[in-house]
């Protein structure tokens, strides 16, 4: 056992003795590797440091380099500079010296104008004084003053301005009319010959044949009852005179005057002739008026291309199939009007819907206007507005006399065109005492004006011819004479179409061979 425990403590001993050797060698080795180490790091110190110097010493050296080279560059810069600046100064001063020597010469001249202009006000002073001693002197040779001679001057130019203008103005008629005329006749001629409108005329009377002469003797019925009673139903007079085989109906409102002659028929064909049967006959007719008066409206919105008409005033417009203006049946003329203003109206680009809508309106208060206060413009216009129609429609009827100012180029184009229809011969006629009328107030505005000698009115009041005292007016004054009569004649006169005014001077020379 001892030897046991002596062996456990030995080998005890060995090891611990093993562990201390071991370490003891690890700590010698660990502290030769530290010691090497150490001395590695002191070395590259020294080198970094060693570097480090170096490239300081670098650095130094470019930087001064670089400060040498940026200041010898600012010194170049600036030495340039004064340079420029020397040269500035030197332009400065020669500006300046300059300038100095133009405002000596401008002193210099100031005052040799002021001297002129002293001298120029002496001889100027000496130029009205001898003026006015040469005008004194011509007023005494003239014997006029001086405003005397300025109007005589001013007459004279007066009379040169005047035979210029006249002169300009006739040209530029002659040239305007030239074109106009060339222009207005292919307008009017196109528009004429698409338009074919019949026409007749008609008169406050209607005749109604019958088919014996006994017939009369029934038609005025025992006692004249029968002629009283049909001529109380209707309002036409019957006049039953020598006439063979004829009644004539006369009134002024021709649709009655129609109701009658139709009654009048209707009894001569039944035979039956007595109050009752009249009464009868002319409802009959009056009802039959009334249709052909809706028939013969539609049917002129149908000829024109007029649609959305209100009812009444298609009525209206039928009711002027039985109305006349200078024998001239105005649904015909509405008609014709409308399609002449239509036909313009496309040839010059305006619209040809409201120029053939307000040229078939234009005469609708002709309709009723024995009813009905007031011109048959007036009574259109109103039946326009009540109606509904548009203010350009109510314009050209208002305007198509010239009562308004026309406002749209459509209605300057319908009152043409009611000129138009109008004016053409046969187209109307007028009664003998207002034709008469018309040609003597014609022939009076021209004997009334200055320097007229004789004037007379030809083609029917279409032209009138005037001869002019040659002693009095002179031949560039004829064209302005002319003008000023125009111009009366349409201030004074109311006629359809146009007047020719034609002035005539002629100077006569007479002698004598013995």
């Amino acid at each position: 056992m001892n030897a046991t425990v002596v062996g456990v403590v030995s080998s005890v001993v060995f090891l611990i003795v093993g562990l201390l050797i071991g370490y003891l060698l690890r700590k010698n080795v660990g502290e030769s590797k530290i010691g090497s180490a150490e001395q590695k790091a002191q070395n590259l110190i020294l080198d970094a440091e060693n570097a480090a110097e170096n490239i300081k010493k670098e650095k130094i050296l470019e930087a001064k380099e670089e400060t040498h080279r940026l200041k010898s560059d600012l010194e170049n810069e600036i030495r340039d500079r004064r340079k420029e600046v020397e040269k500035s100064e030197r332009r400065i001063l020669q500006r300046e010296e300059n300038i100095e020597k133009k405002l000596e010469n401008i002193e210099r001249r100031e005052d040799g104008l002021s001297k002129r202009e002293r001298s120029m006000n002496e001889k100027h002073q000496k130029i009205d004084e001898y003026l006015a001693k040469q005008m004194e002197e011509l007023e005494k040779i003239s014997g006029y003053t001086q405003e005397e001679a300025k109007q005589i001057l001013l007459d004279e130019v007066e009379k040169d301005i005047r035979k210029d203008a006249s002169a300009m103005i006739t040209q530029v008629e002659t040239e305007a009319k030239d074109e106009a005329d060339k222009r207005a006749r292919e307008i009017v001629t196109m528009a004429i010959q698409r338009c074919a409108a019949d026409q007749v005329a008609e008169t406050t009377v209607s005749v109604v044949p019958l088919p014996s002469d006994d017939m009369k003797g029934r038609i005025i019925g025992r006692e004249g009852r029968n002629i009283r009673a049909i001529e109380t139903l209707t309002g036409v007079d019957l006049i039953i005179d020598d006439t063979p085989e004829a009644v004539i109906l006369s009134g002024f409102d021709p649709i009655r005057r129609e109701i009658a002659r139709i009654a009048l028929e209707k009894l001569i064909t039944d035979g039956r002739i007595h109050p009752a049967r009249i009464e009868e006959m002319v409802q009959k007719a009056t009802k039959e008026v009334n249709n052909i008066i809706k028939e013969e409206g539609e049917q002129a919105c149908f000829e024109t291309g007029v649609h959305n008409l209100h009812p009444e005033m298609v009525k209206l417009l039928g009711r002027l199939k039985y109305r006349t203006s200078y024998g001239q049946n105005v649904l015909k003329h509405s008609i014709e009007v409308s399609l002449l203003a239509g036909l313009m109206a496309s040839e010059l680009g305006y619209d040809p819907r409201l120029a053939k809508r307000a040229g078939l309106l234009h005469d609708i208060g002709k309709s009723i206007d024995h009813e009905v206060e007031g011109t048959h413009v007036e009574i259109g216009a109103n039946i326009c507005k009540k109606y509904k129609e548009s203010w350009k429609v109510v314009n050209a009827v208002q305007a198509h006399h010239g009562d308004a100012e026309p406002t749209t180029m459509e209605a300057v184009l319908v009152a043409a065109a009611d000129a138009l229809s109008a004016a053409r011969p046969g187209a109307r006629r007028e009664t003998l005492e207002s034709y008469i009328k018309r040609l003597e107030s014609l022939e009076e505005i021209a004997n009334t004006t200055k320097g007229v000698d004789k004037s007379y009115a030809i083609q029917a009041g279409r032209e009138i011819r005037i001869a002019v005292k040659p002693n009095q007016v002179k031949d560039d004054e004829v064209p302005m004479l002319a003008r000023e009569i125009a111009k009366k004649i349409e201030g004074e006169l109311e006629y359809p179409g146009q007047i020719k005014v034609n002035v005539i001077r002629e100077t006569r020379a007479t002698d004598y061979a013995k």
